[in-house]
């Protein structure tokens, strides 16, 4: 049974149209009578990495939107973001929206591209921090990560896109898919730091990547698609010079937990902010 009857909690996955793949969310779309308590314990009940909650529909496609993992509350979550989007278009039809987060606006548009609607978010101003080297040697002992086992090319940062991550980037797609790490240790380190996950990278070709990310401070081993981490990558990427100011990549995930997604990541000259777009579909 719900703790909140009352409330409508709609069920849908991000970065993919497969109800069996992408990112799961908890989408409220109207939590103008639940508290902080009521909305974590929806998002706790539903088990997924985060749970998105509207409230303050201005009538001119602008919403207040508060994100729950199952045991606190994040300042930004993408793959949220995109299902509530998708939710909003299957109700009202496509089109502009503005999201005001904990981390800023994020303006979302949503497209009806064949039988599918696809949303892109354009993220808030990122930035890259370098990672102090006692902080790494850390989180790889938590991940059970060899040094050596990192890709030189694509060297550790901590990057912000609403939220922070730490990109780790793998030399081989074995040491990706090969994720068994202690999860208390690097809960630990991830609060001490202000992650919201560790993406782990690896690159199949210069515009391709293949990610997964670990969410112990969310009460998850990992999370299938992660949106924010993909908007925090596409700065990273252009900060290191490992993409253009135009690129379009495409970064796949949940393929070792068996839910895949697919995320692209935009870069536009002259614009900072970072689009992040996918599809999405009601589950159940």
């Amino acid at each position: 049974m719900s703790p909140l009857p009352s409330a409508e909690v709609l069920r849908y996955t991000a970065f993919s149209a497969d109800p069996a793949g992408g990112n799961p969310a908890g989408v409220v779309l109207d939590a103008s009578g639940l508290d902080d308590a009521a909305m974590l314990a929806v998002a706790a009940e539903l088990g997924y990495s985060e749970s998105a909650f509207l409230t303050a529909p201005d009538g001119r496609g602008g919403y207040t939107v508060r994100y729950f993992s199952p045991k606190a509350e994040v300042p930004f979550c993408g793959h949220a973001t995109i299902a509530t989007a998708i939710a909003l278009a299957e109700r009202d039809g496509p089109g502009d929206l503005l999201f005001t987060t904990a981390a800023g606006p994020v303006p979302v548009t949503v497209t009806l591209e064949g039988d599918e609607l696809r949303a892109t978010l354009t993220s808030v101003e990122p930035h890259i921090d370098d990672i102090a080297a006692g902080d790494l040697a850390e989180a790889l002992a938590a991940l059970g990560w060899p040094a050596a086992d990192l890709d030189p090319a694509v060297p550790p940062r901590i990057a912000y896109a609403g939220a922070r991550h730490l990109v780790l980037a793998a030399a081989s797609r074995e040491r990706l898919a090969d994720l068994s790490y202690d999860f208390a240790r690097l809960e630990a380190l991830m609060h001490r730091l202000e992650l919201t996950t560790v993406q782990l990278v690896w690159r199949e070709s210069p515009a391709v990547f293949h990610v997964r990310d670990p969410f112990p401070v969310g009460g998850v081993v990992e999370d299938p698609a992660t949106g924010a981490a993909a908007a925090a990558f596409g700065a990273y990427a252009r900060e290191l010079g490992l993409a253009p100011d135009d690129a379009v990549l495409t970064l796949h995930q949940g393929e070792d937990m068996g839910r895949p997604g697919t995320l692209t990541v935009a870069l536009h000259p002259g614009d900072a902010r970072i689009r992040v777009s996918g599809t999405g579909t009601r589950i159940g």
